[in-house]
């Protein structure tokens, strides 16, 4: 796994929001471990999971969710997939496409060609806690990083 940290810092910079890099303990870095042991609240941690289609041409996309809700995988990410079955991309699958560990998957700096869905409940905090890149950082920052980053859409119904 490369370290995207240097990447993601240099991105973060560009946009002129303010933001905090969190370090983590590696051991510590999935989002309810985190949470806890960080004194962030749960209603402020954003997951990026990594969805594809399983019918049809295989297609991939990167959504993110706030930790308190669970995607639509039936209806919304279905429909935005344009495929009968959808499925959560496999580990593997995951880290291939990000160059990211999971637990550390950050939508920031993903492949272009790769679909950012962000549920539209993610843009009325005022911040969130992001995957930084590795399993050794957070990203805590406004949900404002969304108009920054590419091939981005804000998604009603993307989770429930």
């Amino acid at each position: 796994m490369t370290d995207t940290l240097p990447f993601i810092r240099t991105f973060l910079e560009s946009t002129k929001l303010d933001f905090e890099i969190m370090d983590c303990d590696p051991d510590l870095a999935d989002t309810n471990i985190f949470c806890k042991k960080y004194g962030i609240s749960f209603e402020d941690a954003a997951n990026t999971i990594v969805m594809k289609s399983k019918t049809g041409e295989l297609k991939y996309a990167a959504c993110v969710l706030l930790a308190t809700t669970k995607l639509d995988t039936n209806k919304t990410i279905r429909k935005k997939l344009n495929t009968h079955k959808v499925s959560f991309a496999s580990i593997e699958e995951s880290e291939k496409l990000t160059n990211m560990q999971i637990g550390g998957v950050t939508p920031i700096e993903l492949p272009k060609k790769l679909p950012l869905w962000v549920d539209s409940r993610v843009m009325k905090r005022k911040i969130i806690v992001l995957g930084g890149g590795n399993r050794t950082s957070k990203i805590k920052i406004s949900p404002n990083i969304f108009n920054h980053t590419s091939n981005t859409e804000i998604v009603a119904g993307l989770a429930k």
